[in-house]
């Protein structure tokens, strides 16, 4: 089924029960800090945890400025994502003590060439059919906005309301909040999957784990074996590789995205000076840095952001994004039932991980 996320106020009297999460990725942890939060007994595998797509993650919820033709669906839901988030952070706090920050600086959107200024007219014209809020500024008018871009980049449109947070800080606090709540952290791939007498089986290759229930939260990754598909979804891996670099300080103006010749360009800047510059987006299955494709991406970002020029280079980081067919997130109920499938967020992934948990907690609540 296609994820609906309603306002989830918790059931009364629920069966508490053991689920298995599979995956630990930011929809995986997400998940099962819900379940577990829920009093569930969660025991999540994964042999490196928040390794894969969350690691190249370069964190913004921003439903606007992602805003795409053909997508108003992917649109509606993530417009309930920086409230979402917020419940989460509010959970993660009352858990581990430490509340992660949200920067709700809005969006502005920029072309570099005539032939970029087009496509953001074609962008504001999705917006509007979107009912998207957006405001026109130019660099004459709020010479703040552009403070850092290229002079040649006279104009754009503000998505306000859009925001970012730091994956790297949430996955730690998840972590946390995971292992003050007795989840299990097995640092092993599960290769097979069953369901037996009613309850889900999960089998590494050096152990056996039964449970009440289990989630798929693969991402990207081949389901395990015994995993049996209605064959109504299915995901590929795109690629994605983000550089950071420590050097420009725009965290007080929104995020900046860019078309450059025709590319997708991002930077997140958060305070201090450091920097998460994307997005490439290749539909390849290995998750390395090609040369070609990071100089393509330093280019367009030192078109974009001159003042990059002096930055200094901290590490690149890439990972596979799960695709759907229609690029939209499913849930899946596996039949025999007894196993879910989260998975197809794509580039949305940190920012529909809380609504995503929520369809976890409501596929183990609502089979008792």
């Amino acid at each position: 089924m296609t994820p609906t996320y309603p306002t989830y106020a918790g059931k009364v009297n629920v069966t508490k029960q053991t689920v298995i999460v599979v995956g630990g990725g930011i929809i995986g942890l997400t998940s099962a800090f819900r379940l577990a939060r829920a009093g569930h007994a969660v025991t999540l595998f994964d042999p490196a945890p928040a390794q894969g797509a969350t690691h190249a993650a370069a964190g913004m919820l921003a439903p606007s400025g992602e805003i795409a033709p053909g997508e108003e669906s992917n649109y509606r839901l993530q417009r309930g994502a920086l409230g979402a988030w917020r419940s989460l952070i509010d959970e993660l706090a009352s858990v581990e003590g430490t509340v992660l920050e949200i920067h709700e600086t809005g969006t502005l959107i920029v072309g570099w060439d005539a032939s970029d200024r087009r496509q953001i007219e074609q962008f504001i014209g999705v917006a509007k059919s979107f009912d998207a809020a957006h405001d026109v500024v130019e660099r004459s008018s709020s010479p703040e906005l552009f403070r850092g871009l290229s002079d040649r980049i006279r104009d754009g449109v503000v998505m306000p309301g859009d925001a970012w947070l730091d994956p790297d800080a949430a996955v730690a606090l998840l972590l946390k909040g995971l292992a003050l709540l007795g989840v299990d952290v097995v640092h092993q791939s599960v290769v097979r999957v069953g369901v037996e007498n009613g309850r889900v089986v999960a089998e590494t290759t050096d152990e056996r784990f039964v449970a009440d229930a289990g989630v798929l939260a693969t991402g990207a990754s081949t389901l395990p074996l015994g995993a049996e598909t209605t064959g109504e979804h299915s995901v590929r891996p795109v690629r994605g590789v983000t550089v950071r670099v420590q050097g420009v300080d725009r965290s007080a103006q929104p995020v900046v995205r860019a078309y450059v010749r025709g590319r997708a360009f991002y930077m997140v800047s958060r305070p201090g000076g450091y920097c998460v510059l994307g997005a490439t987006s290749d539909e390849r299955s290995e998750p390395v840095v090609e040369v070609g494709e990071l100089s393509r991406l330093l280019r367009d970002a030192l078109d974009v952001v001159p003042d990059l020029e002096t930055a200094g280079m901290v590490e690149t980081r890439s990972g596979l994004r799960p695709a759907s067919t229609d690029l939209r997130p499913f849930f899946e109920v596996l039949e025999p039932k007894g196993w879910a499938w989260s998975s197809g967020h794509y580039r949305h992934g940190v920012t529909l991980a809380p609504l995503a948990a929520l369809d976890a907690l409501h596929f183990i609540e609502e089979r008792t």
